[in-house]
């Protein structure tokens, strides 16, 4: 069974990229070159746990559908979808996010198994995994760019800024009240 893992950097916060990645509308714009739609499920917003979607899209020529339900979730660090009907005969795409310095580390683990046996570890071998790999890493392409520039603010509410603790009176200074 092919397991594809990629790491991406991207300069931005993880709850950002945490949220982004889990965004039908950023999913629906990184993979717009395969007409990927959603035709059931949850339509709009982000992906929480127990959440389901079927998306519809072009792949090798064939209309194809796929759903996939949000099955592990640890905000903002980890989320897991996996296959319950489609074209494969296992699916399982794991995330996760990790906060390095100024950047999140963004880490995909996808596993999978082509139907039909034999014949389909022959397909994965010749090109399936290849195919299965540009297209995760075209769509963290795109990922990245919407995080690391103003993009990002068409698909998530504004980040909310760190709460700021009361100041501490200097000493000397007389507190007011008294």
């Amino acid at each position: 069974m092919p397991l594809i893992v990629l790491d991406t950097a991207i300069q931005a916060p993880v709850g950002r990229v945490f949220d982004l990645a889990r965004s039908i509308e950023v999913h629906t714009l990184s993979v717009r070159h395969t007409r990927e739609r959603v035709v059931a499920g949850r339509y709009t917003g982000l992906l929480d746990r127990g959440d389901r979607v079927t998306w519809q899209g072009r792949h090798f020529g064939i209309r194809q559908e796929l759903e996939v339900r949000i099955t592990g979730f640890i905000a903002p660090n980890f989320f897991e979808d996996t296959m319950i009907r489609g074209a494969f005969a296992f699916m399982r795409h794991r995330h996760y996010f990790q906060p390095v310095g100024f950047e999140t580390h963004m880490r995909d683990e996808f596993e999978y198994e082509a139907p039909f046996g034999n014949v389909g570890r022959t397909v994965e071998n010749l090109f399936l995994t290849s195919y299965m790999r540009r297209f995760l890493a075209e769509r963290n392409g795109i990922l990245k760019q919407v995080a690391e520039s103003n993009a990002w603010k068409h698909y998530l509410a504004p980040e909310e800024p760190a709460a700021q603790a009361d100041p501490v009176p200097e000493r000397g200074r007389p507190r007011r009240g008294r």
